[in-house]
């Protein structure tokens, strides 16, 4: 999986402020609605309650700000493959929501597959997986939830959001149109509630 992204913004998209050394930032990866691509917005932690989020969020993440160094390369951070997304959502600086914590377990599973990424054992309370990455060694933890028919019907949204898929039929009720703007036929293509 491979999207090509912009790198961590220097100012805020709410408030147009610059960012500055050890600001607290809020980074959203987004699909806009009849869009193919995905956006990434980043706005200062505190002003995201101001940010009218224009599709699905993907995934959120709050980390602290650090300017670029002068001879770093933003072009090598444009591309954002699956390996990137997951060191940027493990990182330890970064804040996991529950949603997030989901989208690491699969991308663990894949990276694992692709042997990016090491299985190490489950943390001494069973709750959390470590992974070691290949190339850098580093040891990432990674909640251990049970991989059921419900945690993938929990992430469904989130996944078809970063892949471009349709949303999944219970966000719509019968009669509406979803926000890739298919209606939903009867109620007999809803899922019952759980």
């Amino acid at each position: 999986m491979e999207l090509n992204l912009q790198p961590l913004a220097t100012i805020c998209c709410v408030s147009g402020e610059s960012f500055n050394d050890g600001d607290r930032v809020a980074s959203l990866l987004v699909r806009p609605v009849n869009s193919a691509e995905i956006v990434r917005f980043d706005m200062a932690e505190a002003r995201q309650a101001d940010f009218q989020t224009p599709g699905p969020v993907v995934c959120r993440w709050v980390h602290v700000f650090k300017p670029r160094k002068g001879a770093e390369n933003p072009e090598r951070e444009l591309k954002l493959t699956a390996e990137s997304l997951f060191l940027t959502l493990a990182a330890p600086d970064a804040e996991v929501s529950e949603e997030n914590g989901r989208l690491l377990q699969v991308l663990a599973l894949m990276l694992e597959r692709k042997r990016v990424l090491r299985p190490k054992g489950l943390s001494a309370d069973g709750r959390r997986m470590a992974y070691e990455h290949a190339k850098t060694k580093d040891v990432y933890e990674v909640s251990a939830t049970e991989l059921s028919p419900e945690f993938f019907l929990s992430i469904q949204d989130q996944l078809a959001a970063l892949v471009g898929g349709k949303s999944s039929p219970t966000t719509t009720k019968p009669g509406e149109t979803d926000s890739a703007g298919t209606a939903q036929a009867n109620e007999n293509s809803a899922q019952p509630e759980q």
